[in-house]
């Protein structure tokens, strides 16, 4: 993409709405724009980084076995008050009439309507396991919204719901959950902690909220900072393989790890002082197990063989898309602007031109492009007449892990600048080995819905 042909309406100054750091980089990197309280547009480089994130999601869901579908954002109250819901969630559900004076609500979450489908389409227990999920905006009318997406009231949202014919396949249903998400915040560059937390109104026993580390986090965190140091890495997962899931999740919860709410102060003591760690943490999902609270109270049954009937055991599990680009600037960012983690960022390297209208820095420039184009990957190339000051300033702001400076004056010596946007680090070498190193970096690294290669 060129910058003279891109809609990237960037701020010189930051809006004194913006409390935190994600607010203010997203506002001024022109990401979003406010419509209403805690309602924003999604403009295009912002809409890029929550599509990045969308592919990765159903990427990892689709290898953990789950299916996707897409449910209607308005539902049915009916539905709610069958299971006993409706008046739970108080006023922060949006409450509607159609013409016909009918009762709808928009959707702040989906488990009725996703149990209403199941038990007009499965009857029998040789129809399960079945995992549906979607991906879909939903609205929460929060008394207070701010921070901007991090506490919107209309939020972008993955949300899976299990059906199961046993507790136990329920729990791994669950334990896959955990480790599905694990893999998917890893590879859009976050260290995410899962801890034990409160069910709220959607109910059950077994509860896991996911953490990442950041200053400006909600809630106090208490951990053994060896949680930090597990990966997955290039681990192959057999999601059908219990006792490998099981294993997986005994690895990453087994060092402690919980919230101010819910640690023990007892067992936090127990750890060896060098490990005893307290942050703050954003919440970017959470999963459930709540076995048949909506099954049976909506009668989603399955027959066995001899025709009896009994409720499946369910679970739902969320992933909050939206926020989590907040909670990434919150986590991986300077005082000159966002800096991207390679697996979401909106473009893999900038392309700045010191001296437009240069004869030979163009023609190079649209070399580095195309060659980097062909590869499969997708630069932005600032081909503005604007001073050099002012170019490396947006691509500071805007966050890509790679900036490539091209200019007269190291064209004479054959080479350009590369600049790793993390580390500040910049080298001078040739141009076609800038392009080589920088597809070198991004080779294991998904690019839109294919594997670069």
């Amino acid at each position: 993409m060129r910058l003279s042909s891109y809609f990237l309406p960037v701020l010189k100054e930051t809006p004194a709405e913006a409390q935190v750091v994600s607010h203010r980089l997203m506002l001024r990197a022109g990401m979003i724009k406010q419509q209403a309280a805690g309602i924003y547009s999604w403009l295009p480089l912002g809409f890029k980084v929550l599509r990045k994130l969308e592919n990765i999601i159903h990427e990892e869901q689709i290898k953990a076995g789950h299916i996707p579908i897409q449910m209607p954002i308005l539902q049915s109250a009916d539905l709610w008050r069958e299971s006993g819901r409706y008046d739970d969630y108080g006023q922060e559900m949006l409450r509607i009439k159609d013409r016909q004076d009918r009762d709808l609500l928009y959707t702040p979450t989906a488990e009725e309507m996703v149990t209403d489908i199941f038990r007009s389409h499965v009857s029998s227990y040789k129809d399960l396991p079945l995992t549906l999920y979607q991906i879909q905006w939903k609205f929460r009318d929060e008394i207070r919204p701010r921070f901007g997406i991090m506490r919107g009231r209309e939020f972008y949202m993955k949300d899976g719901y299990n059906f199961d014919l046993t507790k136990e396949d329920a729990l791994h249903s669950y334990n896959r959950h955990l480790v599905s998400y694990l893999k998917t915040y890893e590879r859009m560059g976050l260290q995410a902690i899962p801890m034990r937390a409160d069910s709220g109104p959607i109910g059950g026993d077994n509860t896991h909220e996911f953490l990442v580390l950041a200053e400006t986090g909600e809630s106090e965190v208490f951990y053994d900072s060896k949680v930090t140091d597990l990966t997955f890495g290039d681990r192959d997962i057999d999601y059908n393989d219990k006792a490998a899931c099981q294993s997986i999740l005994d690895e990453f919860t087994s060092l402690y790890a919980r919230t101010d709410e819910t640690h023990d102060p007892k067992l936090f003591a127990q750890l060896p002082n060098d490990r005893q760690k307290s942050a703050r943490g954003i919440e970017v999902g959470q999963i459930f197990y709540f076995g048949t609270k909506y099954s049976e109270a909506m009668g989603a049954y399955v027959a066995d063989d001899e025709g009896s009937k009994m409720p499946v055991h369910m679970g739902s599990h969320g992933i909050g898309v939206s926020r989590l680009i907040g909670a990434i600037i919150e986590a991986s960012h300077d005082e000159n602007g966002i800096i991207w983690p390679e697996g979401v960022t909106p473009f893999h390297c900038g392309i700045v031109n010191l001296k437009q209208g240069d004869e030979e820095a163009e023609e190079a420039c649209e070399a580095l492009y195309n060659s980097l184009s062909v590869l499969g990957l997708e630069p932005l190339y600032d081909d503005r007449n604007e001073r050099a000051g002012g170019k490396f300033a947006t691509m500071d702001l805007i966050g890509l892990p790679w900036r490539l400076t091209v200019g007269p004056r190291g064209l004479k010596n054959g080479v350009v600048e590369l600049t790793n946007r993390k580390t500040g680090v910049s080298e001078e070498i040739p141009p076609e080995k800038a392009v080589e190193k920088i597809a070198h970096v991004y080779r294991a690294v998904k690019v839109g819905d294919f594997l670069f290669n």
